[in-house]
Protein backbone atom coordinates (compact mmCIF):
# COMPACT_ATOMS: atom_id res chain seq x y z
CA UNK A 1 0.00 0.00 0.00
CA UNK A 2 3.06 2.25 0.51
CA UNK A 3 3.23 4.39 -2.04
CA UNK A 4 6.39 6.53 -2.94
CA UNK A 5 5.54 9.24 -5.92
CA UNK A 6 8.49 11.38 -4.87
CA UNK A 7 10.41 8.55 -6.20
CA UNK A 8 8.78 9.19 -9.88
CA UNK A 9 9.25 13.08 -9.32
CA UNK A 10 13.39 13.03 -8.37
CA UNK A 11 13.42 11.38 -10.94
CA UNK A 12 11.78 13.86 -13.42
CA UNK A 13 13.85 16.95 -11.83
CA UNK A 14 17.29 15.13 -12.68
CA UNK A 15 16.20 14.08 -16.17
CA UNK A 16 14.98 17.78 -16.92
CA UNK A 17 18.38 18.97 -15.07
CA UNK A 18 20.48 16.85 -17.24
CA UNK A 19 18.61 17.77 -20.41
CA UNK A 20 19.02 21.69 -19.79
CA UNK A 21 22.39 20.83 -18.95
CA UNK A 22 23.30 18.84 -22.25
CA UNK A 23 22.58 22.03 -24.13
CA UNK A 24 26.58 22.63 -24.21
CA UNK A 25 26.95 18.88 -25.26
CA UNK A 26 24.24 19.51 -28.16
CA UNK A 27 27.20 22.61 -29.04
CA UNK A 28 29.80 20.32 -29.19
CA UNK A 29 28.34 17.60 -31.30
CA UNK A 30 27.50 20.12 -33.65
CA UNK A 31 30.72 21.72 -33.90
CA UNK A 32 32.01 18.29 -34.45
CA UNK A 33 29.60 17.94 -37.75
CA UNK A 34 29.64 14.45 -38.10
CA UNK A 35 26.76 12.65 -39.42
CA UNK A 36 26.15 9.92 -36.87
CA UNK A 37 26.58 12.33 -33.82
CA UNK A 38 24.03 14.57 -35.99
CA UNK A 39 21.50 11.46 -36.88
CA UNK A 40 22.07 10.51 -33.18
CA UNK A 41 21.06 13.69 -31.34
CA UNK A 42 17.56 13.42 -33.68
CA UNK A 43 17.15 10.09 -32.46
CA UNK A 44 17.54 11.16 -28.58
CA UNK A 45 15.21 14.09 -29.06
CA UNK A 46 12.50 11.40 -30.85
CA UNK A 47 12.86 9.59 -28.03
CA UNK A 48 11.73 12.37 -25.52
CA UNK A 49 8.41 13.18 -28.01
CA UNK A 50 8.02 9.41 -27.89
CA UNK A 51 7.84 9.56 -24.02
CA UNK A 52 5.89 12.67 -23.14
CA UNK A 53 3.18 11.44 -25.64
CA UNK A 54 3.19 7.95 -23.86
CA UNK A 55 4.33 5.79 -26.11
CA UNK A 56 7.12 4.08 -24.75
CA UNK A 57 7.83 1.25 -26.73
CA UNK A 58 9.31 3.63 -29.60
CA UNK A 59 10.91 6.01 -26.69
CA UNK A 60 12.78 2.83 -25.96
CA UNK A 61 13.69 1.60 -29.56
CA UNK A 62 14.86 5.35 -30.62
CA UNK A 63 16.88 5.88 -27.36
CA UNK A 64 18.60 2.70 -28.08
CA UNK A 65 19.37 3.68 -31.95
CA UNK A 66 20.78 7.64 -29.88
CA UNK A 67 22.52 5.34 -28.14
CA UNK A 68 24.38 3.14 -30.39
CA UNK A 69 25.34 6.14 -33.01
CA UNK A 70 26.89 8.37 -29.55
CA UNK A 71 28.93 5.31 -28.55
CA UNK A 72 30.95 5.00 -31.95
CA UNK A 73 31.36 8.89 -31.30
CA UNK A 74 32.53 8.54 -27.50
CA UNK A 75 29.83 11.35 -26.49
CA UNK A 76 29.15 10.85 -22.68
CA UNK A 77 26.77 13.03 -21.46
CA UNK A 78 24.36 12.06 -24.29
CA UNK A 79 24.67 7.90 -24.17
CA UNK A 80 23.93 8.23 -20.03
CA UNK A 81 20.62 10.51 -20.44
CA UNK A 82 19.54 7.73 -22.93
CA UNK A 83 20.82 4.63 -20.40
CA UNK A 84 18.58 6.38 -17.76
CA UNK A 85 15.99 7.07 -19.73
CA UNK A 86 15.61 3.22 -20.94
CA UNK A 87 16.11 2.50 -17.34
CA UNK A 88 13.00 4.60 -16.60
CA UNK A 89 10.70 3.00 -19.15
CA UNK A 90 11.78 -0.66 -18.01
CA UNK A 91 10.63 -0.21 -14.72
CA UNK A 92 7.03 1.74 -15.90
CA UNK A 93 6.66 -1.64 -17.18
CA UNK A 94 7.83 -3.65 -13.88
CA UNK A 95 10.86 -4.91 -15.61
CA UNK A 96 13.50 -4.10 -12.63
CA UNK A 97 16.21 -6.97 -13.35
CA UNK A 98 16.55 -5.42 -16.47
CA UNK A 99 16.76 -2.13 -15.59
CA UNK A 100 19.41 -2.89 -13.12
CA UNK A 101 21.53 -4.10 -16.39
CA UNK A 102 20.74 -1.11 -18.03
CA UNK A 103 21.62 1.26 -15.63
CA UNK A 104 24.75 -0.22 -14.84
CA UNK A 105 25.62 -0.06 -18.22
CA UNK A 106 25.37 3.98 -17.97
CA UNK A 107 27.36 3.87 -15.07
CA UNK A 108 30.98 3.98 -17.04
CA UNK A 109 29.07 7.06 -18.85
CA UNK A 110 28.06 9.38 -15.74
CA UNK A 111 31.36 11.52 -15.66
CA UNK A 112 30.74 12.35 -12.10
CA UNK A 113 27.74 14.33 -13.70
CA UNK A 114 25.54 15.33 -10.61
CA UNK A 115 22.48 15.19 -11.90
CA UNK A 116 22.54 11.97 -13.86
CA UNK A 117 24.02 10.68 -10.64
CA UNK A 118 21.01 11.15 -8.83
CA UNK A 119 19.00 9.89 -11.28
CA UNK A 120 20.84 6.09 -11.52
CA UNK A 121 20.93 5.83 -8.00
CA UNK A 122 17.10 6.77 -7.50
CA UNK A 123 16.48 4.45 -10.18
CA UNK A 124 18.66 1.59 -8.27
CA UNK A 125 16.66 2.87 -5.23
CA UNK A 126 13.14 1.93 -7.22
CA UNK A 127 14.59 -1.54 -8.48
CA UNK A 128 16.02 -2.46 -5.11
CA UNK A 129 12.77 -1.56 -3.04
CA UNK A 130 10.39 -3.00 -5.54
CA UNK A 131 12.78 -6.46 -5.71
CA UNK A 132 12.62 -6.02 -1.96
CA UNK A 133 16.02 -5.50 -1.25
CA UNK A 134 15.58 -3.22 0.95
CA UNK A 135 18.90 -2.56 2.47
CA UNK A 136 20.10 -2.22 -0.90
CA UNK A 137 17.08 0.97 -1.74
CA UNK A 138 18.19 2.57 1.85
CA UNK A 139 21.73 2.62 0.60
CA UNK A 140 20.96 4.15 -2.87
CA UNK A 141 18.80 6.71 -1.03
CA UNK A 142 21.88 7.64 1.70
CA UNK A 143 24.09 8.22 -1.58
CA UNK A 144 21.44 10.20 -2.79
CA UNK A 145 21.75 12.74 0.52
CA UNK A 146 25.50 12.76 0.65
CA UNK A 147 26.21 14.12 -2.42
CA UNK A 148 23.33 17.04 -2.79
CA UNK A 149 22.72 19.92 -1.05
CA UNK A 150 19.16 21.16 -2.17
CA UNK A 151 17.29 20.61 0.36
CA UNK A 152 14.19 19.48 -1.55
CA UNK A 153 15.90 16.86 -3.11
CA UNK A 154 16.98 15.43 0.25
CA UNK A 155 13.43 15.67 1.68
CA UNK A 156 12.64 13.46 -1.41
CA UNK A 157 14.91 11.01 -0.33
CA UNK A 158 14.28 11.16 3.01
CA UNK A 159 11.09 10.59 2.46
CA UNK A 160 12.01 7.49 -0.25
CA UNK A 161 14.06 5.87 2.95
CA UNK A 162 10.98 6.19 5.88
CA UNK A 163 8.73 4.50 3.04
CA UNK A 164 11.57 1.88 2.65
CA UNK A 165 11.50 1.45 6.31
CA UNK A 166 7.37 0.90 6.30
CA UNK A 167 7.87 -1.49 3.92
CA UNK A 168 9.75 -3.18 6.51
CA UNK A 169 8.15 -2.49 9.27
CA UNK A 170 9.91 0.20 10.99
CA UNK A 171 7.82 2.51 11.74
CA UNK A 172 9.32 4.24 14.51
CA UNK A 173 12.73 4.82 12.14
CA UNK A 174 10.37 6.23 9.49
CA UNK A 175 8.98 8.63 12.04
CA UNK A 176 12.62 9.50 13.53
CA UNK A 177 13.03 10.42 9.72
CA UNK A 178 10.21 12.32 8.89
CA UNK A 179 9.44 14.04 12.69
CA UNK A 180 12.44 16.74 12.15
CA UNK A 181 11.32 17.61 8.26
CA UNK A 182 7.75 18.63 8.96
CA UNK A 183 9.22 20.47 11.91
CA UNK A 184 11.75 22.63 9.64
CA UNK A 185 10.14 25.36 7.29
CA UNK A 186 11.28 23.72 3.57
CA UNK A 187 8.15 22.61 3.10
CA UNK A 188 6.33 25.93 4.10
CA UNK A 189 6.29 26.72 0.26
CA UNK A 190 5.59 23.33 -1.09
CA UNK A 191 2.02 22.03 -0.22
CA UNK A 192 2.22 18.71 -2.37
CA UNK A 193 5.36 17.55 -0.81
CA UNK A 194 4.19 18.30 2.75
CA UNK A 195 0.98 16.64 2.43
CA UNK A 196 3.45 13.44 1.18
CA UNK A 197 5.15 13.76 4.46
CA UNK A 198 2.29 14.48 6.71
CA UNK A 199 0.62 11.38 5.15
CA UNK A 200 3.34 8.83 5.64
CA UNK A 201 4.12 10.51 9.04
CA UNK A 202 0.09 9.98 10.01
CA UNK A 203 0.89 6.45 8.63
CA UNK A 204 3.52 5.61 10.51
CA UNK A 205 2.36 6.62 13.58
CA UNK A 206 -0.74 4.74 13.19
CA UNK A 207 1.11 1.77 12.32
CA UNK A 208 3.24 2.13 15.65
CA UNK A 209 0.14 1.99 17.57
CA UNK A 210 -0.28 5.64 18.02
CA UNK A 211 -3.49 5.98 16.56
CA UNK A 212 -5.07 8.98 17.38
CA UNK A 213 -2.08 11.06 16.28
CA UNK A 214 -1.70 9.03 13.21
CA UNK A 215 -5.24 9.93 12.07
CA UNK A 216 -5.32 13.47 12.71
CA UNK A 217 -2.04 13.68 10.60
CA UNK A 218 -3.50 11.88 7.14
CA UNK A 219 -6.60 14.12 8.03
CA UNK A 220 -4.89 16.67 7.51
CA UNK A 221 -2.77 15.62 4.22
CA UNK A 222 -6.10 14.94 2.43
CA UNK A 223 -7.63 18.51 3.92
CA UNK A 224 -4.38 20.06 2.44
CA UNK A 225 -4.40 17.82 -0.26
CA UNK A 226 -8.02 18.48 -1.02
CA UNK A 227 -7.32 22.40 -0.81
CA UNK A 228 -4.68 22.19 -3.63
CA UNK A 229 -6.97 20.25 -5.69
CA UNK A 230 -3.61 17.45 -5.72
CA UNK A 231 -6.17 14.74 -6.89
CA UNK A 232 -3.28 12.41 -7.60
CA UNK A 233 -1.75 12.46 -4.30
CA UNK A 234 -5.52 12.01 -2.60
CA UNK A 235 -5.18 8.65 -3.60
CA UNK A 236 -2.34 7.47 -1.13
CA UNK A 237 -4.34 9.65 1.31
CA UNK A 238 -7.74 7.43 0.43
CA UNK A 239 -5.87 4.03 0.59
CA UNK A 240 -4.80 5.23 4.27
CA UNK A 241 -7.56 5.92 5.92
CA UNK A 242 -9.04 2.53 4.20
CA UNK A 243 -6.34 0.78 5.85
CA UNK A 244 -6.82 2.41 9.28
CA UNK A 245 -10.56 1.85 9.14
CA UNK A 246 -10.01 -1.88 8.03
CA UNK A 247 -11.42 -3.10 10.80
CA UNK A 248 -12.73 -0.56 12.73
CA UNK A 249 -15.46 1.37 10.85
CA UNK A 250 -16.21 -0.65 7.88
CA UNK A 251 -18.82 1.99 5.91
CA UNK A 252 -15.80 4.44 6.36
CA UNK A 253 -13.43 1.81 5.36
CA UNK A 254 -15.27 1.08 2.11
CA UNK A 255 -15.73 5.28 1.17
CA UNK A 256 -12.31 5.91 0.99
CA UNK A 257 -11.62 2.59 -0.88
CA UNK A 258 -14.48 3.99 -3.58
CA UNK A 259 -12.90 7.76 -3.30
CA UNK A 260 -8.98 6.16 -3.77
CA UNK A 261 -10.24 3.87 -7.16
CA UNK A 262 -12.53 6.72 -8.64
CA UNK A 263 -9.23 9.10 -8.46
CA UNK A 264 -6.86 6.60 -9.64
CA UNK A 265 -9.35 5.73 -12.34
CA UNK A 266 -8.80 9.00 -13.42
CA UNK A 267 -5.29 8.80 -13.53
CA UNK A 268 -5.06 5.92 -15.38
CA UNK A 269 -3.33 4.41 -12.13
CA UNK A 270 -3.31 1.12 -12.35
CA UNK A 271 -1.67 -0.36 -9.21
CA UNK A 272 -3.47 1.96 -7.09
CA UNK A 273 -6.77 0.75 -8.85
CA UNK A 274 -5.76 -2.29 -7.86
CA UNK A 275 -5.14 -1.92 -4.42
CA UNK A 276 -8.11 0.19 -3.62
CA UNK A 277 -10.06 -3.16 -5.54
CA UNK A 278 -8.15 -5.01 -2.85
CA UNK A 279 -9.91 -3.25 -0.13
CA UNK A 280 -13.23 -3.53 -1.94
CA UNK A 281 -12.89 -7.39 -2.67
CA UNK A 282 -13.51 -7.76 1.15
CA UNK A 283 -16.15 -5.13 1.67
CA UNK A 284 -18.48 -6.85 -0.62
CA UNK A 285 -21.29 -8.11 1.47
CA UNK A 286 -24.05 -8.47 -1.17
CA UNK A 287 -24.72 -11.88 -1.83
CA UNK A 288 -23.88 -13.70 -5.30
CA UNK A 289 -20.93 -12.80 -7.91
CA UNK A 290 -18.20 -10.07 -5.65
CA UNK A 291 -18.22 -7.90 -8.30
CA UNK A 292 -15.01 -6.23 -7.07
CA UNK A 293 -13.29 -9.40 -7.41
CA UNK A 294 -13.99 -10.04 -10.84
CA UNK A 295 -12.87 -6.35 -11.70
CA UNK A 296 -9.66 -7.29 -9.77
CA UNK A 297 -8.99 -10.36 -11.72
CA UNK A 298 -9.73 -8.77 -15.04
CA UNK A 299 -7.53 -5.71 -14.81
CA UNK A 300 -4.86 -8.00 -12.54
CA UNK A 301 -4.56 -10.22 -15.73
CA UNK A 302 -5.02 -7.27 -17.94
CA UNK A 303 -2.06 -5.21 -16.62
CA UNK A 304 0.23 -8.24 -16.95
CA UNK A 305 -0.58 -9.34 -20.01
CA UNK A 306 0.17 -5.26 -21.10
CA UNK A 307 3.48 -5.70 -18.93
CA UNK A 308 4.96 -8.75 -20.46
CA UNK A 309 4.17 -7.82 -23.84
CA UNK A 310 6.33 -4.79 -23.33
CA UNK A 311 8.97 -6.78 -21.68
CA UNK A 312 9.03 -9.10 -24.54
CA UNK A 313 8.93 -5.84 -26.97
CA UNK A 314 11.46 -4.21 -25.34
CA UNK A 315 13.94 -7.49 -25.54
CA UNK A 316 13.06 -7.63 -29.11
CA UNK A 317 13.72 -4.14 -29.79
CA UNK A 318 17.59 -5.13 -28.05
CA UNK A 319 17.95 -8.39 -29.96
CA UNK A 320 17.25 -6.12 -33.28
CA UNK A 321 19.55 -3.70 -32.81
CA UNK A 322 22.56 -6.31 -31.91
CA UNK A 323 21.91 -8.20 -35.16
CA UNK A 324 22.03 -5.23 -36.75
CA UNK A 325 25.44 -4.02 -35.24
CA UNK A 326 26.44 -7.37 -35.94
CA UNK A 327 25.78 -6.98 -39.63
CA UNK A 328 27.82 -3.82 -39.75
CA UNK A 329 31.03 -3.07 -41.06
CA UNK A 330 32.47 -3.22 -37.73
CA UNK A 331 31.93 -7.27 -38.09
CA UNK A 332 32.76 -7.73 -41.23
CA UNK A 333 36.18 -9.45 -40.18
CA UNK A 334 33.78 -11.76 -38.31
CA UNK A 335 31.09 -12.85 -40.67
CA UNK A 336 34.06 -12.82 -43.47
CA UNK A 337 35.55 -15.88 -40.85
CA UNK A 338 31.65 -17.83 -40.65
CA UNK A 339 31.65 -17.53 -44.70
CA UNK A 340 35.14 -19.11 -44.69
CA UNK A 341 33.81 -21.97 -42.45
CA UNK A 342 30.98 -22.26 -44.30
CA UNK A 343 33.13 -22.77 -47.27
CA UNK A 344 35.57 -25.20 -45.52
CA UNK A 345 32.29 -27.60 -44.59
CA UNK A 346 31.47 -26.76 -47.83
CA UNK A 347 34.56 -28.42 -49.30
CA UNK A 348 34.41 -31.39 -46.72
CA UNK A 349 30.94 -32.37 -47.81
CA UNK A 350 32.44 -32.85 -51.21
CA UNK A 351 35.26 -34.87 -49.94
CA UNK A 352 33.32 -36.87 -48.35
CA UNK A 353 31.61 -38.16 -51.39
CA UNK A 354 35.20 -38.76 -52.98
CA UNK A 355 36.91 -39.89 -50.01
CA UNK A 356 34.77 -42.33 -47.76
CA UNK A 357 37.30 -45.06 -46.97
CA UNK A 358 40.10 -42.32 -46.16
CA UNK A 359 37.58 -40.57 -43.95
CA UNK A 360 36.70 -43.34 -42.09
CA UNK A 361 40.16 -43.65 -41.23
CA UNK A 362 41.01 -40.12 -40.53
CA UNK A 363 37.64 -39.84 -38.30
CA UNK A 364 39.35 -42.83 -36.28
CA UNK A 365 42.41 -39.88 -36.18
CA UNK A 366 40.41 -37.37 -35.50
CA UNK A 367 39.06 -38.78 -32.32
CA UNK A 368 42.35 -40.13 -31.32
CA UNK A 369 43.52 -36.04 -31.76
CA UNK A 370 41.32 -34.85 -29.67
CA UNK A 371 41.28 -37.53 -26.80
CA UNK A 372 45.09 -36.45 -26.42
CA UNK A 373 43.93 -32.74 -26.85
CA UNK A 374 41.40 -33.29 -24.11
CA UNK A 375 43.94 -35.16 -21.70
CA UNK A 376 46.71 -32.53 -22.82
CA UNK A 377 43.95 -29.57 -21.87
CA UNK A 378 43.37 -30.59 -18.31
CA UNK A 379 47.15 -31.62 -17.83
CA UNK A 380 47.76 -27.99 -18.41
CA UNK A 381 44.73 -26.55 -16.64
CA UNK A 382 45.73 -29.05 -13.49
CA UNK A 383 49.84 -27.43 -14.00
CA UNK A 384 48.08 -24.19 -13.90
CA UNK A 385 46.25 -24.51 -10.54
CA UNK A 386 49.44 -25.96 -9.02
CA UNK A 387 51.14 -22.92 -10.43
CA UNK A 388 48.97 -20.65 -9.47
CA UNK A 389 48.98 -22.08 -5.36
CA UNK A 390 52.77 -22.43 -5.23
CA UNK A 391 53.29 -18.91 -6.40
CA UNK A 392 50.02 -18.03 -3.80
CA UNK A 393 51.98 -20.51 -0.79
CA UNK A 394 55.21 -18.62 -1.87
CA UNK A 395 54.53 -15.08 -2.54
CA UNK A 396 52.02 -14.73 0.52
CA UNK A 397 51.90 -17.39 2.88
CA UNK A 398 55.74 -18.44 3.35
CA UNK A 399 56.38 -14.37 3.19
CA UNK A 400 53.35 -14.41 5.83
CA UNK A 401 55.08 -17.03 8.15
CA UNK A 402 58.87 -16.34 7.55
CA UNK A 403 57.91 -12.15 8.88
CA UNK A 404 56.11 -13.56 12.14
CA UNK A 405 59.31 -16.26 12.78
CA UNK A 406 61.80 -13.38 12.13
CA UNK A 407 59.62 -11.37 14.34
CA UNK A 408 59.15 -14.00 17.26
CA UNK A 409 63.09 -14.48 17.30
CA UNK A 410 64.06 -10.43 17.32
CA UNK A 411 61.70 -9.23 19.72
CA UNK A 412 61.08 -9.40 23.36
CA UNK A 413 57.82 -11.47 23.55
CA UNK A 414 57.27 -10.76 27.28
CA UNK A 415 56.08 -6.77 25.99
CA UNK A 416 52.08 -7.04 26.05
CA UNK A 417 52.10 -4.76 22.80
CA UNK A 418 54.65 -6.74 20.89
CA UNK A 419 53.07 -9.87 22.07
CA UNK A 420 49.72 -9.00 20.96
CA UNK A 421 51.50 -8.00 17.61
CA UNK A 422 52.70 -11.49 17.16
CA UNK A 423 49.51 -13.06 17.81
CA UNK A 424 47.75 -10.66 15.30
CA UNK A 425 50.32 -11.43 12.14
CA UNK A 426 49.30 -15.18 13.10
CA UNK A 427 45.87 -14.44 13.14
CA UNK A 428 46.19 -13.05 9.59
CA UNK A 429 47.84 -15.74 8.45
CA UNK A 430 45.05 -18.27 9.46
CA UNK A 431 42.59 -16.36 8.24
CA UNK A 432 44.67 -15.98 4.84
CA UNK A 433 45.23 -19.93 4.96
CA UNK A 434 41.54 -20.72 5.47
CA UNK A 435 40.35 -18.54 2.57
CA UNK A 436 43.11 -20.30 0.24
CA UNK A 437 42.06 -23.98 2.12
CA UNK A 438 38.19 -22.80 1.07
CA UNK A 439 39.30 -21.39 -2.38
CA UNK A 440 40.92 -24.57 -3.38
CA UNK A 441 38.82 -27.07 -1.34
CA UNK A 442 36.95 -30.30 -3.33
CA UNK A 443 33.47 -28.88 -5.14
CA UNK A 444 30.53 -30.54 -3.08
CA UNK A 445 28.35 -31.78 -6.04
CA UNK A 446 25.50 -32.91 -4.21
CA UNK A 447 22.06 -31.95 -3.44
CA UNK A 448 23.26 -28.79 -1.72
CA UNK A 449 25.76 -28.04 -4.32
CA UNK A 450 23.55 -24.66 -6.31
CA UNK A 451 23.09 -23.36 -2.37
CA UNK A 452 27.37 -23.53 -1.93
CA UNK A 453 27.60 -21.91 -5.29
CA UNK A 454 25.54 -19.17 -4.41
CA UNK A 455 27.11 -18.95 -1.19
CA UNK A 456 30.46 -18.76 -2.61
CA UNK A 457 29.06 -16.19 -5.46
CA UNK A 458 28.07 -13.82 -2.60
CA UNK A 459 30.93 -14.13 -0.54
CA UNK A 460 32.64 -12.18 -2.88
CA UNK A 461 30.40 -8.86 -1.62
CA UNK A 462 31.55 -6.12 0.05
CA UNK A 463 30.75 -2.65 0.83
CA UNK A 464 32.37 -1.49 -2.35
CA UNK A 465 30.92 -4.11 -4.43
CA UNK A 466 27.33 -5.31 -5.06
CA UNK A 467 26.91 -8.67 -6.27
CA UNK A 468 23.28 -9.55 -7.89
CA UNK A 469 22.11 -13.05 -9.02
CA UNK A 470 19.50 -13.57 -11.75
CA UNK A 471 17.59 -16.81 -11.97
CA UNK A 472 15.80 -17.10 -15.27
CA UNK A 473 14.28 -21.19 -15.97
CA UNK A 474 14.71 -23.20 -13.16
CA UNK A 475 17.85 -25.52 -13.78
CA UNK A 476 17.75 -28.95 -12.27
CA UNK A 477 21.19 -29.34 -11.20
CA UNK A 478 20.83 -33.27 -10.17
CA UNK A 479 20.68 -33.69 -13.83
CA UNK A 480 23.99 -32.20 -14.61
CA UNK A 481 27.05 -34.08 -14.72
CA UNK A 482 29.50 -34.13 -11.94
CA UNK A 483 32.63 -32.56 -13.86
CA UNK A 484 30.40 -30.09 -15.19
CA UNK A 485 29.38 -28.72 -11.69
CA UNK A 486 32.92 -28.68 -10.82
CA UNK A 487 34.01 -26.79 -14.22
CA UNK A 488 31.19 -24.02 -13.63
CA UNK A 489 32.27 -23.62 -10.16
CA UNK A 490 35.87 -23.39 -10.53
CA UNK A 491 35.73 -21.18 -13.79
CA UNK A 492 32.76 -18.44 -11.89
CA UNK A 493 35.14 -19.09 -8.75
CA UNK A 494 38.79 -17.67 -11.09
CA UNK A 495 36.26 -14.94 -12.51
CA UNK A 496 35.41 -14.02 -8.99
CA UNK A 497 38.80 -13.70 -8.09
CA UNK A 498 39.86 -11.98 -11.16
CA UNK A 499 37.14 -8.94 -10.37
CA UNK A 500 38.61 -8.76 -6.90
CA UNK A 501 41.72 -8.71 -7.85
CA UNK A 502 42.09 -6.26 -11.12
CA UNK A 503 38.42 -4.98 -12.10
CA UNK A 504 37.55 -2.67 -9.70
CA UNK A 505 34.20 -3.53 -10.04
CA UNK A 506 31.03 -1.86 -7.95
CA UNK A 507 28.51 -4.18 -9.50
CA UNK A 508 28.60 -7.78 -10.87
CA UNK A 509 26.10 -9.44 -12.29
CA UNK A 510 25.59 -13.53 -12.80
CA UNK A 511 22.77 -15.04 -14.20
CA UNK A 512 21.68 -18.61 -14.64
CA UNK A 513 19.35 -19.81 -17.31
CA UNK A 514 18.62 -23.02 -19.34
CA UNK A 515 17.64 -22.37 -23.06
CA UNK A 516 16.59 -25.90 -24.03
CA UNK A 517 19.31 -28.65 -23.16
CA UNK A 518 21.81 -25.60 -22.44
CA UNK A 519 22.68 -24.36 -19.11
CA UNK A 520 23.62 -20.40 -19.64
CA UNK A 521 25.63 -18.21 -17.14
CA UNK A 522 26.40 -14.46 -17.80
CA UNK A 523 28.63 -12.65 -15.82
CA UNK A 524 29.04 -9.27 -16.13
CA UNK A 525 30.71 -5.93 -14.13
CA UNK A 526 31.04 -2.42 -14.58
CA UNK A 527 35.09 -2.96 -13.95
CA UNK A 528 38.24 -1.86 -15.83
CA UNK A 529 38.09 -3.85 -18.67
CA UNK A 530 41.14 -6.07 -19.80
CA UNK A 531 42.74 -6.08 -23.14
CA UNK A 532 43.00 -9.67 -24.39
CA UNK A 533 46.50 -9.82 -23.22
CA UNK A 534 45.64 -8.87 -20.05
CA UNK A 535 42.81 -11.69 -20.13
CA UNK A 536 45.21 -14.23 -21.10
CA UNK A 537 47.68 -13.06 -18.30
CA UNK A 538 44.93 -12.67 -15.70
CA UNK A 539 44.49 -16.71 -15.77
CA UNK A 540 41.25 -16.22 -17.32
CA UNK A 541 42.77 -18.90 -20.30
CA UNK A 542 42.79 -21.64 -17.76
CA UNK A 543 39.03 -20.73 -17.25
CA UNK A 544 38.24 -20.93 -20.60
CA UNK A 545 40.42 -24.51 -21.13
CA UNK A 546 38.48 -25.94 -17.79
CA UNK A 547 34.97 -25.10 -19.96
CA UNK A 548 36.52 -26.89 -23.31
CA UNK A 549 37.03 -30.03 -21.45
CA UNK A 550 33.58 -30.38 -20.74
CA UNK A 551 32.63 -29.60 -23.84
CA UNK A 552 30.96 -26.23 -23.05
CA UNK A 553 32.05 -22.81 -24.51
CA UNK A 554 33.52 -19.66 -22.48
CA UNK A 555 33.36 -16.22 -24.60
CA UNK A 556 34.79 -13.14 -22.90
CA UNK A 557 33.54 -9.22 -24.08
CA UNK A 558 35.84 -6.56 -22.49
CA UNK A 559 37.03 -3.29 -23.36
CA UNK A 560 39.42 -0.85 -21.25
CA UNK A 561 37.49 0.92 -18.72
CA UNK A 562 34.42 -0.35 -20.35
CA UNK A 563 33.54 -3.08 -17.97
CA UNK A 564 33.80 -7.30 -18.33
CA UNK A 565 31.47 -9.69 -19.78
CA UNK A 566 31.90 -13.67 -19.61
CA UNK A 567 29.41 -16.12 -20.95
CA UNK A 568 29.66 -19.83 -20.19
CA UNK A 569 27.24 -22.28 -22.37
CA UNK A 570 27.79 -26.10 -21.09
CA UNK A 571 25.22 -28.66 -23.27
CA UNK A 572 22.85 -30.46 -20.25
Amino acid sequence: MLRSPVLVLLLLFAIVSCQKGSETTSVNVKNRETTKSVLAQKYSELGDSFSRDNKLDSAFYYYLKSTELFKEEDISTYIAYNLVGMAYIQQTFGDYYSSEETLIEALPYLNNDLQFQVAANNLFGIAAKELKNYDDAVRYYTTILKTVKDSVTRVAALNNIATVYMEQKKYRKAIVLLEPVLKSDILDTLQNNKARIIDNLGFAYYKDNKISKGLQLMNQALAIRTSINDSYGSIESYLHLADYYQNKDYQKSKENALHAYDEATKHQSIDERLEALAFLMSYNQEKGVNSYAILFVNLNDSIKKVRNNAKNQFAKIRYDSRKAILESIKYKGQRAEILLQLETQKSQKYLFFFGFVALLGGIGFIVNYYKSKTKRERLEANYTTETRISKELHDELANDVFYAMTFAETQDLQNPIKKETLLDHIDKIYVRTRNFSKENSPVETGEHYEQNLKEMLNSYKSISTVVIIKNGEPIDWSKIQTEKKIAIQRVLQELMVNMKKHSQASFVIIGFDMEQNTLRIDYSDNGVGFSQQLILKNGLQNAENRIETVKGILTFDSQTNKGFKAKILVPK
